[in-house]
């Protein structure tokens, strides 16, 4: 019987899916707008940095933060 339901709940998931994806329009990203003006672009090491250095670098502060703060751990 849990075959059953897992098959059926997997259907289900695969179903929803496929619906959004063919009921979802195209972005349109290639026509522009009035008014549009859009910058340069990034180059690889700015999209690294931005995307992938600069939250880990603040999570790895924050972080830090919380350990150096905490006051829950008993002073022997």
């Amino acid at each position: 019987m849990d075959k059953k339901n897992a098959l059926r709940a997997g259907a289900v998931a695969a179903g929803t899916t496929l619906m959004m994806l063919l009921m979802s329009s195209p972005a349109l990203a290639l026509t522009r707008d009035d008014g549009d003006d859009p910058g340069p672009g990034l180059s690889v090491i700015d999209t690294v940095g931005l995307y992938v250095i600069i939250p880990l670098a603040l999570f790895a502060v924050i972080a830090g933060l919380v350990m150096v703060l905490d006051k829950s751990r008993k002073k022997a």
